[in-house]
């Protein structure tokens, strides 16, 4: 990503939110989006390959709070795309925005004004420092790519938590070369860009901005043999199978970062990170709301109007017992507590339960002679006198 790249792309309009939309609203627009275009689910549409990435690096900004709130301090600096003069604002301002981000103006005089709060602002979102006018032929450190995959977890194992086998393809150092992309392991240092990577391209006005390398591709050096694996480039696709642990208490959807275990990076840099889409399987039984698990618990009538004590099964664990009340109406939810989904503290939600009187579908001998003898002994009572009242008062 570009720094022009990052003044200029509309994330918001990416996602379809608006600028002040929520944490959770970015959440739900990203989960939607990814699940549309993800390459799983359109092989072969290069179209949907590249809206996706679109969608990531969205979210990779506007999802971390602070990485939205540099880009949208970026964005109303240099007005959406495009520095904004002050007042009375002539063609004589005329300076390098590779100066800002780079940190500090050239002369480190104390009258430059940003004195390197710009490099502060973009320096964490493209990892490339302070680096100014010193660094000389200096190539700089080079973070490696995120790498997003996806895992499918039963209803249990998202409850109580899983490691899983995770087979993932990235870009990595090329074993060939060493990653320097020369057969030699000797490159030389890009003279066009002189080691850094990028380029100044003027856009009028008297100010420029920065674009990687068109002769290095970004990386700062140039192999004058190429290696035959890489072509040059110095990284090559390699798959490996990590063991990943995926936290009790995960939901449907819910987008995992791991810190430092996407692609490595070059010389010296960070590696990457990895997001881990989790998709959770249905279960037969349990249900569940937020940390809460749910559970439909057919009882007798015998049992809803006199009272009792009924058997519940929990997920993973021994049955609990919960009391009835005498005249439990059917649909009634009743909490068996800590026997849920565990939260991030480590505590565990509830179980609710929820009772349905079970109506026979045949009934004869003594239980239909029973019955029969609660109705006439019922026989004055009308369940529905108050419904047709209200009905009348309406």
């Amino acid at each position: 990503m570009s720094t022009k790249d990052f003044i200029e792309k509309d994330y918001y309009k990416v996602l379809g939110v608006p600028k002040d939309a929520t944490e959770a609203e970015i959440k739900k627009a990203y989960r939607k989006l990814a699940r549309e275009f993800h390459p799983d689910a359109n092989k072969g549409n290069t179209r949907a390959e590249e809206r996706f990435k679109e969608i990531s690096e969205a979210n990779d900004v506007l999802g971390d709070p602070k990485k939205r709130k540099e880009y949208d301090e970026a964005r109303a600096l240099f007005g959406n795309g495009g520095f904004r003069p002050g007042p009375g604002g002539g063609g004589s301002f005329n300076f390098d925005l590779g100066d800002l981000f780079g940190g500090g103006a050239q002369g480190g005089g104390a009258g430059g004004g940003f004195g390197g709060g710009l490099g502060d602002v973009f320096g964490g979102l493209f990892n490339r420092g302070g680096a100014g006018a010193g660094a000389g032929t200096r190539t700089q450190p080079r973070r490696g790519q995120d790498v997003e995959s996806e895992v499918t977890l039963s209803f249990t194992e998202a409850i109580e938590g899983a490691t899983v086998p995770l087979r993932m393809s990235s870009q990595q150092p090329c074993k060939a070369c060493s990653g320097t992309g020369d057969k030699n392991g000797t490159p030389r240092v890009c003279p066009t860009c002189v080691g850094t990577g990028q380029v100044a391209r003027g856009s009028g006005g008297g100010f420029s901005l920065t674009d990687p390398c068109p002769d290095c591709k970004g990386r700062g050096l140039i192999a004058e043999n190429p290696c035959e694996v890489c072509k040059g480039s110095g990284r090559a696709k390699s798959s490996r199978t990590m063991q990943v642990r995926i936290p009790a208490g995960v939901s449907d959807g819910q987008r995992i970062r791991l810190r430092g275990k996407g692609a490595p990076g070059e010389r010296g840099g960070p590696a990457g990170d990895l997001y881990v889409v989790v998709h959770v399987g249905e279960h037969p039984v349990f249900g569940r709301k937020g940390d809460n698990l749910t559970v439909t618990v057919p009882v007798t009538y015998p049992e809803a109007a006199l009272g009792g004590e009924v058997r519940v099964p929990t997920l993973g664990g021994p049955p609990v017992t919960l009391k009835l009340p005498p005249g439990t109406p059917n649909g009634r939810t009743m909490r068996a507590r800590g026997k849920g989904a565990v939260r991030k503290d480590g505590t565990r939600g509830d179980l609710l339960v929820t009772v349905e009187v079970s109506v026979p579908r045949d009934v004869s001998g003594k239980a239909r002679d029973a019955l029969e003898a609660y109705r006439e002994a019922t026989a004055g009572e009308d369940p529905r006198a108050e419904l047709f009242e209200a009905a009348k008062g309406a």
